[in-house]
């Protein structure tokens, strides 16, 4: 117990020799952190830590707007999007971004729900994981006329599990006909939502989501939703061909407690009630966009802390990192070496995403086999899993629902610490089998 002379110091040599490689919340750069924890005590020579302060005094004023910049230099983000700090996660989003977007268009198109016998727009969504899947379902329980493009579950091959991306010829858009041509520009939805890494299942859209292959009146005219909470700065995304990209924090960016909303100006409705009357929906106050963009994200009481750490993570991104084109290099790397090793496993490690276009460099997620090289073995898995540990390897247990091993290769896991999990692969694989040759 300490006495009132004692002085605190933060003892980080544990850290130093732990590699986190937990889905999320997730691994952040120590000296990051180490700054963070400075600014929790006395931020800035105030006397005051970060979180004591007003969120209206000027000297927060300057954390956020600082923040806001350094991203948008980041992501190249137009002038003329928003960039909303909400709460929430990205879960709440799931309803955010369906709620605003019914609401325009409700405003653009004030006939529409009469003309279709009370029934709205469509919400189309690519369903490729776990997160896809629950975003639809949400917004069929709030109401919307919500359905899948595709389901990846359904897909012939699939055997029920997410893993394949199909061609966009064979997506089921919303006002497109047969051919792949618009039929009918008042039959399009009101969004296309899409979930870029699937931190759960393992799946990405590589090199990117195909915007280009859609047919272009769709594209034009069908505002188009990213959620982007587990690869968001860890390559280029074209911030221009979207309406709202959305990201939790707590994978690549910060803590967890601030969703980040790049929306475009014109698709926030100017006033978040005005097409109820219309048949559009009612917003909850602090999901309508209109009042973060009005407030500058100072509506409400913002996660400052959240806000302030990831600010830091995007400084040290632009100053020493190399910014996103640096991290989607290192990304590159680190995902390509852990599934080298799986591809040459003979046997042990098997990738539990069929298609290896479709595969994450965020996620990577895969089984260990039996003997027979189809079954998945847990003891062997609980094995590696303790393997893992012994080398200062921490958090690559898979989801629960999915089971097997999930390594997650976020920005802030060094390509050495990398290695260090591709050694281990390497000398559990060869255990392995060995003891299958004897």
């Amino acid at each position: 117990m300490s006495t009132p002379d004692d002085k605190l110091t933060l003892d980080i040599s544990k850290r130093e020799g732990t590699i986190n490689l937990g889905a999320g919340p997730s691994s952040l750069p120590t000296s990051v952190l180490l700054e963070a924890a400075q600014g929790i005590l006395d931020f800035s020579s105030t006397g005051m830590g970060l979180t004591e302060l007003s969120h209206r005094s000027g000297t927060f004023k300057k954390v956020i707007e600082s923040a806001e910049e350094d991203l948008r230099k980041l992501l190249d983000i137009p002038e003329n999007y928003a960039v909303l700090f909400m709460q929430g996660g990205g879960t709440e989003q799931f309803s955010g971004t369906a709620l605003n977007l019914l609401a325009s268009h409700a405003i653009a198109h004030p006939d529409y729900v009469q003309q279709h016998n009370g029934q709205g727009p469509a919400l189309d969504y690519a369903v490729s994981g776990s997160w896809s899947a629950k975003a639809l379902k949400e917004s069929k329980r709030l109401g919307g006329n919500a359905k899948a493009v595709f389901d990846s579950r359904k897909l012939e091959g699939s055997d029920g599990k997410f893993g394949i991306i199909p061609p966009t010829s064979t997506w089921q858009l919303s006002g497109v006909d047969g051919s792949g041509k618009v039929a009918s520009k008042d039959e399009l939805p009101a969004m296309l939502y899409y979930c870029d890494n699937e931190t759960v299942d393992g799946v990405e859209y590589t090199p990117a989501f195909p915007i280009d292959q859609l047919p272009k009146e769709y594209a034009q005219n069908v505002p188009i939703v990213a959620d982007c909470s587990s690869n968001i700065l860890s390559r280029k995304i074209d911030i221009a061909a979207h309406s709202i990209v959305f990201f939790g924090a707590q994978k690549n960016v910060g803590p967890a407690g601030v969703t980040i909303v790049i929306v475009k100006k014109d698709l926030i409705a100017r006033d978040p009630d005005e097409g109820v009357s219309n048949g559009g929906p009612r917003i909850p106050t602090t999901l309508a966009y209109k009042h973060h963009a009005d407030a500058n994200s100072l509506y409400n009481t913002p996660p400052m802390f959240a806000i302030y750490a990831s600010g830091l993570v995007f400084a040290d991104l632009l100053k020493s990192k190399g910014g996103v084109v640096g991290a989607s290099q290192r990304a590159d790397m680190k995902s390509r070496a852990v599934y080298d090793v799986i591809s040459k496993s003979q046997g042990v490690f098997a990738a539990t995403v069929k298609d290896p276009a479709s595969r994450s460099r965020m996620n990577i997620c895969f089984r260990i086999l039996a003997r027979d090289g189809k079954t998945p073995n847990n003891e062997l898995e609980e094995r590696f899993i303790k393997r893992c540990r012994e080398k200062g390897i921490e958090q690559v247990k898979g989801h629960r629902s999915v089971g097997g091993i999930r390594t997650s290769l976020y920005n802030a896991v060094s390509p050495e610490q990398t290695l260090v999990l591709v050694d281990v692969m390497k000398a559990f694989a060869k255990e392995v089998q060995d003891e299958r040759r004897a």
